[in-house]
C-alpha cells in the first residue's frame, strides 16, 4: 500500500512486506544526544531503526462478550492543598492481561494498560510528578489541556531515564473529557500503541446542575485496535494497519459490560494510532452531549457516530427503555466492539435537558492561515504546507489573545498519486470551533469546542481559535500518529 511506503520510505529506503514487531531494537546512542538531535533525522527514522520480524498472522480475537470491560481505576492524590490536588505517576513497563489468560508486555502509566483516570475540577489545579522508570526517555501530553508550555509535553522535551518532572495543570477550562498520552518525538506511535494512555476528566460546575447521569452511570470508555502474535505480544505492522483486527474497550477485547436499566453517560475516546471508528448501537438512539472541548450547546440525537483517532464524544444512552436481559451491541463498521447487558432496574432521576451550554460569540478574526496536509514533495514523508517537522523552525507566530481562522485542506485526494488519505488535525494549547466544511455546515456533534478533527481526502474546512494562555512554543499535527511520526507536525509560538 503506497501510503504505508510514504512512512517507511524516509531517507530513500522502502521496506515492504515486513512487520515491525516488539521488542523494538533501537540504535545505541546516549539518550541526551538522541533527544537533542532527533529533529535532524529523517521524518520516520525511528521506524527504520526498529527491528524487523517475520509477519505474524493476526491472532484470533477472544470470543466476543466473554470478558467484562473494566472501568479504569481513579488515581488518588498523594496530598491536597487549598487549591491543588497533587499526584505521582510512574512511567513503567508492565506485564498486563489484555487477552484472557495471556500476559502482554506493555509500556504504561502506573502499571495498567489504560492508565489511572485523573479526575479534576474546573478552577482547581492539578500537579503531577511523572517518574520515568522506563529504559528510554519519554514524556506526557495532556491532550486538550489548556496548559503552560513547560507542562504540555512538547515532543522534544523529554523526561530522562530515572528522572522525574512535575507538570502543572491549571484546569482553567470547561468540564470535558481529556486524555493523557506519550508525545516523544518519533516514538509517540510506538509508545501509545504499547499502552501509554489514560483519561483525564475535568468536571465543570454546570454539569451537576444539568442532572446528567453521574456516579457509576458516568463511564469512560477507551476504544482502540491491536494486533497480537501467537504468544499475546503486541505487533505494530505499519504496512498493514488492517491487521490490527482485535478491538479493545478499556484494554479488553470485545467485552461485555453490565448496566442498570437507567441513563448512562458514556465518554468515548478513540486512542488508536490510525483506525477511524464508525459506531452504532443497533439502531438505538445515542444522544451526543459533548465533544472534545466539553458540552455542546444542545443535545444531538443520533444512531451512528464517527470517531477519528484522538477524538472524544460523550453520549447518553437510556438503557431504561430496554427490558431486563436485553443485550445491546456497540459495533464498528467492520464488526462488534462491545456489548451492554441490561441487568436490573434502579431509581433514575437523570435527564438530558434541551439546552446544555451557551457558547461565547466568535470574535472578529483579521487573520486567516492556510494549512495544506499531504504527502511531502519528497514523497517519502508527510508534511504540512509541504514542510516536514523541524524543531528549529517556527511555522506560525501568534500574538497572545489573537483569534485566527485556519483553513485546513487535505491535498491527498482520491485521484492523487497516493490515493485518498484521511488526516486528523490536532491543535495544542487551545480548543477551536469548526466554522464549515467545504462551504457547508459542520458535521453533527461539531457545534461545540474541538481540538481534533477528521479531514477527509480533498476536503477543505475552516476552524477558528483564540490563542489565550502563555507565551511559548506548541505544536499542531496529524493525530494519525504514523503520519505525525513521518513528519506531519509543525509548531506555533505564542508571543506578547
Amino acid at each position: 500500500m503506497l501510503k504505508r511506503r510514504v512512512l517507511l520510505g524516509a531517507g530513500g529506503v522502502v521496506a515492504t512486506g515486513a512487520a515491525l514487531a516488539w521488542p523494538v531494537r533501537v540504535a545505541s546512542r546516549p539518550a541526551a544526544t538522541a533527544a537533542a538531535d532527533a529533529h535532524a533525522h529523517p521524518a520516520s527514522e525511528h521506524i527504520l531503526r526498529m527491528g524487523r520480524a517475520a509477519m505474524a498472522s493476526p491472532r484470533q480475537a477472544a470470543q466476543p462478550f466473554t470478558v467484562r470491560m473494566p472501568v479504569p481505576r481513579v488515581a488518588t492524590p498523594v496530598r491536597r492543598t487549598a487549591d491543588t490536588d497533587v499526584y505521582t505517576l510512574a512511567l513503567r513497563p508492565a506485564q498486563v492481561e489484555i487477552l484472557p489468560g495471556t500476559t502482554t508486555a506493555a509500556l504504561t502509566y502506573g502499571g495498567t494498560f489504560v492508565g489511572p483516570t485523573i479526575k479534576a475540577r474546573t478552577g482547581r489545579k492539578v500537579q503531577v510528578t511523572y517518574v520515568n522508570a522506563l529504559d528510554k526517555p519519554a514524556n506526557v501530553h495532556l491532550h486538550g489541556g489548556h496548559v503552560p508550555p513547560e507542562s504540555d509535553g512538547y515532543p522534544m522535551d523529554l523526561i530522562a531515564v530515572g528522572a522525574s518532572r512535575t507538570f502543572d495543570y491549571p484546569n482553567r477550562q470547561a468540564g470535558s473529557t481529556l486524555w493523557y498520552h506519550d508525545h516523544t518525538h518519533h516514538m509517540e506511535a510506538e509508545h501509545v500503541y504499547r499502552g501509554m494512555h489514560g483519561f483525564y476528566l475535568v468536571e465543570g460546575p454546570q454539569e451537576r446542575r444539568l442532572g446528567l447521569p453521574r456516579g457509576r452511570h458516568d463511564v469512560p470508555i477507551m476504544l482502540r485496535d491491536a494486533h497480537f502474535d501467537a504468544t499475546g505480544g503486541l505487533i505494530l505492522d505499519v504496512e498493514h494497519p488492517e491487521a490490527r483486527s482485535t478491538l479493545l474497550a478499556n484494554g479488553r477485547p470485545l467485552p461485555y459490560f453490565p448496566v442498570d436499566a437507567a441513563g448512562y453517560r458514556l465518554r468515548l475516546l478513540n486512542s488508536s494510532i490510525h483506525r477511524i471508528f464508525r459506531l452504532d448501537l443497533g439502531g438505538v438512539e445515542m444522544v451526543q452531549i459533548a465533544s472534545d472541548g466539553g458540552l455542546l450547546p444542545e443535545p444531538v440525537p443520533r444512531t451512528t457516530l464517527t470517531l477519528a483517532p484522538a477524538e472524544r464524544a460523550e453520549i447518553v444512552v437510556d438503557f431504561g427503555r430496554h427490558a431486563i436481559g436485553s443485550k445491546l451491541v456497540l459495533s464498528d463498521a467492520k464488526g462488534p466492539v462491545m456489548r451492554f447487558d441490561v441487568t436490573r432496574r434502579v431509581p433514575d432521576t437523570s435527564r438530558v435537558p434541551s439546552t446544555l451550554r451557551t457558547l461565547p460569540p466568535l470574535p472578529a478574526s483579521p487573520t486567516t492561515r492556510r494549512m495544506k496536509l499531504g504527502v511531502a514533495p519528497s514523497k517519502t514523508a508527510y508534511a504540512i504546507n509541504d514542510l516536514t517537522w523541524d524543531a528549529d523552525r517556527v511555522d506560525a507566530r501568534i500574538t497572545e489573545g489573537t483569534s485566527e481562522i485556519w483553513e485546513i485542506y487535505n491535498a491527498d485526494t482520491v485521484d492523487s498519486e497516493f490515493g485518498g488519505i484521511d488526516h486528523t488535525f490536532h491543535l495544542h494549547l487551545v480548543q477551536f470551533r469548526v466554522l464549515d466544511r467545504d462551504g457547508g455546515p459542520p458535521l453533527p456533534g461539531e457545534s461545540g469546542f474541538k481540538d481534533t478533527v477528521l479531514v477527509r481526502p480533498g476536503e477543505r474546512m475552516r476552524i477558528q481559535a483564540t490563542f489565550t494562555g502563555w507565551p511559548g512554543r506548541y505544536v499542531y499535527h496529524c493525530h494519525m500518529q504514523e503520519h505525525n511520526v513521518a513528519g506531519m507536525m509543525a509548531q506555533l509560538e505564542i508571543v506578547r
